[in-house]
């Protein structure tokens, strides 16, 4: 402010002046309110030369401009802190200067750099960049939006974890694995899905087991290929299983709801491409029934369903996919001979891969395999996590196949008593292996007492002349499902029901087709002809009754062939379908026959020729009066 210039001689005047007083007053108010005003902010710590913090402070006192950019660590160089922008908005350059350290940006995670907020709140500039060594690619989240956990922080991956180091619970480092196998959970009764289960090693070749739940298998799972490496930040370590087991560590690895799958390109480390558990018949026999872990075999194949191995050997897809199952009979070095029962995909994998080889395949690998006990014998079951490999599929058969091609004497030798040896179990047996939980359709010998024949039912059916299918009454002709033909000849089959027992429990058994022939000595046509014959009179639906050749049939003990059907294992009927009947002579002298021959073209136990294809005419259910059309 001006001072005022006047002379002495003018003073008194103005003073006296009233309007002279007023302004200089006013002026004098002015200064100190301002001096005041001055020691107030003082006093609170702040100063008007002061700068936002994050800005440097000039030398040289300046007026003060607003910056939108926030504070931004040394570590990253985002472009210039200076830059403007309309609106005070943040400038941000497309690319990060890599971090120092050991560890580096992790394929796929969320790399979030903050940004001035809106006024409701959100952050509208965030970037999102995924980076790997190779470049730029897509990591799979287990959620489609950014969680508010990790917005605006920059998500680094953290030492690399073992799967020996896996404990329970959550867990923020990354694992590196060759995803080996995968395979679908569900439930055993209701089908249901409940998650994907995998087979994994890492670097240190370590198998464990991994799973994903059913909800998050769509996002994960178009990503996922056998053999892949892959790179998994964020996961949850679960307690394994007890039962069947199919890798040793304690926990299992468990996507959640924040990992992130990313491929693992350009890695220093080797990874296996696979790791076996090999087991022995006598670590197979000592686990028996016991339901634990599940081990892989590896030996050479002495038969298939029934058959000894030839250039002529062909395998029948009708028939394998009727049955779903594959049965060979195979031995390690010059160990005892066992069963393997391939069941369902392990059935086809192997028909496909031996149709391939020309049928020359001789050595053969089964994973994750469950030892059971039939009547009295050791036999191995494939389980859903099973894969098959033959002669060169990988190094462990290889191998085998190297010993067996200079060990011929050795691998040629054949124990035909336990090749050809019968599956034989009790009615006990049979009635407990119905009510397992991994129990499939399968056939068994089963010595056994008939008791009664059921009456007030018909003892028999109405065929195709041709595939002895049961036919279908059409207005005027009798037709056939199976042959596709509007009019046939229907010609009586047996679908006879007895009660049967041994030395401890008693079961319902349904004879079907030549069973009941092969039992009673009289063919079902000849025995309903004979009646109708003596009784003309009746109408043709008329209900014959029970033939005494089946009424005289009680108390004889027999070797039944029984069908254990998906009509069993589903709860629907507990009567066993009888699809071939022996005496004890007889099957003494067809054994016998086979061991001479080396060719178990007989056994029962395999379930080939017309077992199966009795078995698959008509499936086995409560007997139902039958009428001739």
């Amino acid at each position: 402010m001006d001072s005022f210039c006047f002379s002495p001689s003018d003073f008194v005047y103005i003073t006296l002046n009233p309007h002279f007083l007023l302004l200089l007053f006013i002026q004098l108010l002015i200064r100190v309110l301002f001096r005041l005003s001055l020691v107030a902010m003082s006093s609170n710590g702040s100063s008007i030369s002061e700068k936002p913090k994050g800005v440097e402070s000039d030398s040289s006192p300046g007026p003060i401009k607003p910056i939108g950019t926030p504070h931004v660590s040394s570590n990253h160089s985002i472009g210039d802190l200076h830059s403007k922008r309309d609106k005070g908005e943040a400038s941000v350059t497309s690319g990060l200067t890599k971090l120092s350290g050991k560890t580096a940006i992790s394929s796929g995670v969320l790399i979030g750099v903050p940004m001035s907020k809106n006024p409701n709140g959100k952050n509208p500039y965030r970037a999102i960049i995924h980076s790997t060594k190779a470049g730029v690619s897509s990591g799979v989240r287990g959620k489609s939006a950014v969680s508010s956990r990790v917005r605006g922080k920059a998500i680094v991956s953290a030492e690399v974890v073992a799967f020996k180091d896996v404990k329970y619970g959550p867990h923020d480092g990354e694992l590196r694995f060759r995803l080996i196998h995968f395979w679908e959970a569900r439930n055993v009764v209701s089908k249901v899905l409940i998650g994907l289960e995998m087979l994994l090693i890492d670097q240190e070749e370590t198998v464990s087991q991994g799973f994903i739940p059913a909800g998050r298998i769509d996002t994960y799972l178009p990503h996922m290929r056998a053999g892949g490496l892959y790179r998994l930040n964020s996961f949850f370590g679960s307690h394994n299983k007890n039962l069947y087991r199919v890798a040793e560590p304690s926990f299992t690895v468990t996507f959640s709801s924040t990992s992130v799958l990313s491929d693992l390109t350009d890695s220093p480390v080797c990874f296996l491409e696979d790791r076996f558990r090999i087991h022995g018949y006598e670590e197979f026999d000592a686990a028996c029934d016991l339901r634990g872990d599940l081990y892989d075999y590896v030996g050479h194949i002495k038969l298939v369903n029934g058959q000894v191995l030839s250039d002529s050997l062909m395998l029948d897809d009708a028939e394998i996919a009727s049955s779903r199952r594959v049965l060979l009979h195979v031995q390690t070095h010059d160990g005892p001979v066992m069963k393997l029962y391939l069941w369902d995909k392990a059935a086809s994998d192997f028909s496909e891969k031996f149709k391939a080889s020309g049928g020359t395949a001789r050595v053969v690998l089964v994973t994750t395999l469950n030892p059971k006990r039939f009547g009295g014998a050791l036999a191995l079951s494939s389980m859903t996590p099973s894969r098959v490999f033959l002669d060169k599929d990988v190094q462990t058969t290889e191998e085998y196949l190297t010993w067996m091609n200079a060990n011929l004497s050795v691998a040629n030798r054949v124990n035909a008593d336990v090749v050809t040896k019968t599956e034989t179990m009790t009615i006990g047996e049979l009635l407990f292996y119905i009510q397992q939980e991994d129990a499939k359709v399968a056939w068994f010998e089963c010595i056994a007492t008939v008791a009664d024949v059921v009456h007030g039912s018909s003892w028999y059916y109405i065929g195709c002349g041709v595939c002895h299918t049961k036919a279908t009454k059409g207005p005027t002709t009798l037709m056939c499902k199976k042959c596709g033909k509007p009019d046939i000849v229907g010609v009586p089959q047996y679908l006879a029901k007895i009660s049967v027992y041994d030395n401890e429990d008693q079961a319902s058994f349904v004879l079907l087709g030549d069973a009941g022939h092969e039992l009673s000595g009289r063919k079902a046509s000849e025995l309903v002809a004979s009646y109708f014959e003596a009784n003309e009179n009746v109408e043709d639906d008329h209900l014959v009754p029970v033939p005494q050749a089946l009424i005289d049939t009680i108390g004889q003990t027999r070797k039944f062939i029984v069908k254990v059907s998906d009509h069993n294992l589903t709860g629907k009927t507990q009567a066993l379908t009888v699809t071939k009947v022996l005496t004890p002579e007889d099957q003494e002298a067809e054994a016998q026959g086979t061991l001479q021959n080396g060719v178990a073209d007989g056994d029962p136990s395999t379930c080939a020729g017309i077992v199966k294809r009795a078995a698959d005419k008509v499936e086995a259910e409560d007997p139902k009066r039958a009428r001739c059309g």
